[in-house]
């Protein structure tokens, strides 16, 4: 049991809280004395649901783009130090049969449970607005080509991101959409009249709202205008304060509100690990203070930031509410997955994924499916 916290409730933070844990689950969660037991007291620390990543590349120096089932298992366990319980593993574009390979691979850790799905942020997406992807590797999307890549997933393909502008655009949106795939809208310079058919056809995500689209104009909303308006639609902030200043997070999040804001962290293989050299996909990418960009322009490519950091930035740079963060690092992105039946708030019947912060909200304890996570943070509590 957890006693002697903040514990965010779906709708309240409880003072003097409590969370009883039993064979893997929450067996309730209330304030004042807590039932007997074995407990951890956490000394006023904020009690959270485990946080929910539905963009990620890597970590501690991997990347999901390996073959090697050690080096995605490395990655895992980077973010998961870090407070995500669950995450779906991103890929960059690649061509089809090394994409294929690549989504065998990662269907064993679906399979394991290890991670919640597969994301391909590519190829299906504008030369123009590429950003860190190969422009060699894009392809217009095909039904043929969209089918090869979701029969190699055996249902392991959760989300795939799409420009609509793109020939074939809407009618893939619609095809991810009837297989039950999330279709997200990103690294599109389509204007709002290309992106609306998208959405009515099954878009309902914003892929990194902002990065990687055209921007806004006052006279031409483009898909930032279309998709942070549409009530259809989540959008995807990545919350490091570099690639979004904290007034344009605070503004997007405000507008957009609880139910339909996402923190993610589109990080690469550096997060968790030293400046250098890395690689993105076909890329190379220099990490510099944390900042990583491609080491042939320097464009932002991807990012280093974990997922308690996204919510220590959205409370304290952005300047949202502790609820504000919660739903959007774990409530809302378990709505969008289709899990929060069993995932992302602290409810009796819920799986056990607790992530206790400390003062400056920083993980000093996480728990997943009922089990601590060792090497977290540096906090000490009293047990």
């Amino acid at each position: 049991m957890i006693m002697g916290g903040r514990v965010a409730a779906p709708d309240r933070v409880l003072d003097d809280g409590w969370v009883a844990v039993s064979d893997g689950r929450i067996a309730g969660v209330g304030s004042g004395t807590p039932p007997s037991g074995e407990h951890v007291d956490v000394g006023g620390a904020l009690v959270v649901p485990g946080f929910i990543d539905t963009h990620c590349h890597g970590g501690g120096g991997a990347s999901f783009t390996s073959l090697d089932p050690e080096e995605l298992l490395t990655a895992v366990r980077a973010h998961r130090r870090h407070g995500t319980t669950t995450m779906l593993a991103s890929l960059v574009s690649d061509p089809v049969d090394i994409l294929r390979d690549q989504v065998a691979a990662l269907r064993e850790l679906v399979q394991d449970g290890e991670v919640a799905g597969i994301h391909l942020e590519g190829p299906f997406i504008s030369k123009a607005r590429c950003g860190a992807h190969d422009p060699e590797t894009l392809l217009e999307p095909d039904t043929g080509t969209v089918d090869k890549l979701l029969r190699a997933g055996q249902g392991a393909i959760r989300m795939v991101t799409i420009a609509p502008e793109l020939h074939g655009g809407i009618k893939a949106v619609r095809q991810l959409a009837e297989s039950g795939v999330i279709a997200a809208i990103g690294h599109t310079d389509g204007v709002e009249e290309q992106l609306l058919p998208a959405i009515d056809a099954g878009a309902t995500v914003a892929t990194h709202l902002f990065n990687g689209m055209r921007p806004l104009h006052h006279r031409e909303p483009g898909p930032v205008g279309a998709l942070l308006d549409d009530e259809r639609i989540t959008i995807e902030l990545i919350c490091d304060l570099v690639h979004l200043h904290p007034t344009v997070v605070r503004l997007a999040a405000k507008h957009a509100g609880r139910n339909r804001t996402v923190l993610i962290t589109d990080a690469m293989s550096a997060t968790d690990a030293a400046d250098g050299r890395y690689t993105l996909g076909r890329l190379e990418v220099d990490v510099h203070d944390g900042v990583a960009t491609l080491a042939d322009n320097g464009s932002l490519a991807g990012s280093t930031l974990t997922m308690d950091t996204a919510f220590r930035n959205l409370v304290g740079g952005a300047k949202l509410g502790i609820l504000d963060a919660v739903h959007a690092t774990s409530q809302r992105p378990a709505e969008l997955l289709g899990i929060a039946d069993r995932t992302g708030m602290l409810c009796p019947g819920y799986v056990a994924d607790i992530v206790v912060l400390d003062q400056d909200l920083r993980p000093a304890k996480v728990l997943r499916r009922g089990e601590w996570v060792a090497e977290v943070g540096t906090a000490t509590l009293s047990t």
